[in-house]
């Protein structure tokens, strides 16, 4: 007969309180997303007010005074050592970086993959997985059919490959349904409450609140239940909703990059949203004779405080990973994006001693003004390229594509891939072919054939 004992376990878990959920959700907003939730938070807190707002300018001001938007936007450091058609080149690098279309599901996970420290079979599965996937994020096919016999070392992975798209942003993708995906983000997260795969397994009893019912099958109680439902309501069922849509955007940069001479200045774009600050009243009122005045006053004003705080750390945060995108891609900056060196999230996590996935987050949606146009911050990151030499050093993906344009746009005769791969190779550069049709299709340039047609 086994005895059942009680016993005191001691352990160590995570809980995500609303500060710190508030905290990381700015994080992530870019400059569009943050002044709506700035609104947001003003409608709601009567203690908050802005102090400052330059993110409104009528067109006569902008006209007038212009001074400031010169000297942070400017595309050059220099204007006036350019002559005019390279001044026109320039403008319309700048207009093609404003125009931006918002990245879909698939884009958003391929450059993720990218990022990966995996072999080749196991990324090459991964991308057939994610351009199976809809608008949800869920399986558009079995995964087992995509694969054919031949490709039968493939399906041995494909677990893997689906566990680790699993794990990128947003989690719970590459999942059979929105159940699946539920599942999943509660065994990413260490703050998952008790007995809520129980609740999970009898959701259509939560969404018509059988609360005794669920108590009864679940051994649950009901504050637990509607603790546990609370808590699902932050998941997201349908993960790949987010990415939906096509709309064409504009592009309001969160960081500009300042150049003068060999020195770069990293520069918060605080003028795309306004400056917030406790209101007076409301500190007078916490002297009041009246004590739910007090209290009243109290909480908001600590509220509006904490957003202010979450606020400026989420500013800091930028700033310092800009800073360190500048300080290691210190070549970018000075030559163009020929010069763009393998970076990694983990690189800079490394550098600021803080977590790739707070990297990422900041990373993901926000822009950067250079001398060189307008970027998204995560265009910085890219993987590495061997190079042949004694010094056997890396070369980014992004540079070897700029650098197959230039010698496609100056060829004096029509190149096909190999000859492509042959003056990359006399650079050190030892490319494949087919990676070179890769890379010439990402830019949108036609094979030698088709260069030939369109002349």
């Amino acid at each position: 007969m086994q005895l059942q004992r009680q016993s005191l376990v001691q352990g160590q878990r995570l809980k995500m309180n609303p500060q710190l959920y508030q905290s990381i959700k700015l994080l992530e907003l870019p400059v569009f997303e943050l002044r709506e939730r700035i609104e947001q938070e003003l409608e709601i807190n009567p203690a908050l007010e802005v102090i400052e707002d330059n993110s409104t300018v009528s067109l006569d001001e902008a006209e007038t005074e212009k001074s400031e938007e010169e000297e942070y936007f400017e595309a050059t450091s220099d204007p006036g050592r350019y002559a005019s058609e390279q001044a026109s080149e320039e403008h319309r690098r700048f207009i093609e970086g404003v125009l931006t279309r918002a990245d879909t599901l698939q884009e958003h996970l391929l450059w993720q993959l990218q990022l990966e420290p995996v072999d080749d079979e196991l990324k090459s599965t991964a991308e057939i997985l994610i351009q199976n996937l809809d608008d949800d994020g869920f399986h558009k096919e079995k995964p087992e059919t995509l694969f054919t016999d031949t490709n039968i070392s493939r399906l041995g992975r494909l677990e893997e490959a689906m566990n680790l798209i699993r794990g990128f942003d947003p989690a719970g993708t590459c999942t059979d349904d929105y159940r699946e995906s539920l599942n999943v983000q509660i065994r990413m997260r260490k703050d998952a409450p008790h007995g809520i795969e129980k609740i999970l397994d009898n959701l259509e009893l939560l969404e018509r609140e059988k609360y005794a019912a669920l108590a009864k099958k679940t051994g649950l109680n009901e504050a637990q239940i509607l603790a546990i439902g609370e808590y699902i309501k932050k998941l997201s069922p349908f993960p790949g909703r987010s990415f939906a849509g096509d709309d064409v955007r504009y592009v309001i940069p969160d960081i500009k990059v300042v150049r003068d001479k060999d020195e770069f200045t990293v520069i918060l774009n605080d003028e795309a949203f306004p400056v917030l600050a406790v209101n007076d009243f409301f500190m007078e009122m916490t002297n009041s004779s009246e004590q739910s005045a007090r209290d009243f006053a109290k909480e908001n004003i600590r509220e509006a405080r904490l957003f202010i705080n979450h606020l400026g750390r989420r500013n800091r945060t930028l700033i310092r990973v800009a800073d360190a995108i500048v300080k290691l891609q210190g070549a970018f900056f000075c030559s163009g994006s020929k010069s763009l060196a393998p970076l990694t999230l983990k690189d800079i996590a490394e550098e600021l001693n803080i977590h790739e996935t707070t990297v990422s987050r900041i990373a993901n949606g926000k822009y950067m003004q250079t001398e060189w146009g307008i970027f998204e911050i995560r265009y910085f990151f890219t993987n590495s390229i061997g190079k042949a030499g004694a010094n056997n050093s890396n070369v980014s993906k992004e540079s070897v594509k700029e650098i197959i344009k230039e010698i496609i746009s100056m060829e004096n005769r029509l190149l096909s891939d190999q000859d492509i791969c042959a003056l990359l190779g006399q650079k050190g550069i030892a490319l494949a072919r087919r990676t070179v049709a890769k890379y010439r299709k990402e830019l949108d340039m036609g094979s030698s054939y088709k260069r030939k047609v369109n002349i």
